[in-house]
């Protein structure tokens, strides 16, 4: 694997709740991975060669990389707000490329017609104006000013209404997404899709959640956004080519698709390209 800037990033590989002393196999960019909790109880991570690698805990998850990481993992500061419910969604493995999976996150367009009659419906189809940056200073993309009519945003929902989005990408296989929270107008529900790149062509999907909702269980929150992404799921393991294109001409993007080519002319600025396709075949 020679993606050195993937390689240095940080990485989602397992729910904080779940480790155990046994340890937890899996893979991350291809090499063999133990997630485990060591002799003090607190979580490690060991290569092939049972050396330690290093290992951030944030959101619920164990994060860790094959490479040297410049910076600290990202912050969500609503993560630390009280009374929001945390929400460990779980992993959903997807036979796709790790960049795919964030780029269909960002997809407006798509709601009425994979999330029909829950984040979208005919003929609400029109994809307002919205606005499109990557922000220098803190080096993520954002999309902002996005709204869509959606029969029912969250399951704090009661009947249909515009959603206010943001999108921000703080890592090139991670997405925070901020919507329009339904019990309190004016708060975000905060929703993210942390993936793991298991292969090129194979990924973990961590969704994690900080919503203001105090009328679902968990279990019913859960549920929800596993519905909602397991409809991504049969998009996804169907998109040609497999791997996430970077050049310009291999797709045409429309005006809805603002957001992602932002999020592809960001990759290719870093030289995030593991699991992305960089020329025509």
């Amino acid at each position: 694997m020679t993606d050195t800037a993937m390689k240095d990033a940080w990485y989602p590989v397992g729910l904080c709740c779940d480790l155990s002393a046994d340890g937890r196999k899996t893979r991350l960019m291809g090499e063999p991975i133990t997630v485990k909790t060591g002799p003090d109880g607190t979580p490690e991570v060991l290569n092939a060669e049972n050396e330690p690698l290093p290992v951030i805990v944030r959101f619920g998850h164990v994060w860790t990389s094959l490479g040297a990481p410049r910076k600290d993992l990202f912050t969500i500061p609503e993560a630390d707000q009280p009374g929001r419910t945390l929400v460990d969604v779980g992993v959903v493995r997807v036979k796709c490329s790790p960049l795919r999976a964030v780029e269909n996150f960002l997809d407006i367009a798509h709601f009425p017609f994979v999330h029909t009659d829950i984040l979208g419906a005919e003929p609400h189809t029109e994809v307002e104006d919205y606005k499109v940056e990557i922000r220098d200073e803190e080096d993520e993309v954002w999309a902002t000013k996005v709204k869509f009519f959606q029969p029912q945003a969250a399951k704090s929902a009661e009947g249909g209404i515009t959603t206010e989005y943001m999108y921000r990408v703080p890592a090139p296989t991670c997405s925070v997404l901020y919507k329009t929270c339904p019990p309190r107008p004016g708060e975000w529900d905060v929703i993210c899709l942390f993936v793991q790149p298991l292969t090129e062509d194979l990924c973990d999907v961590w969704p994690w959640m900080a919503l203001y909702d105090e009328d679902n269980t968990m279990t019913e929150l859960i549920h929800f956004q596993q519905m909602i992404f397991l409809q991504d799921r049969s998009i996804l393991e169907n998109q040609i080519p497999t791997r996430l294109p970077l050049d310009p001409g291999m797709e045409m993007p429309t005006r809805a698709d603002m957001t992602s080519v932002a999020y592809r002319r960001w990759l290719k600025r870093h030289n995030y390209t593991y699991g992305a396709q960089l020329v025509a075949k």
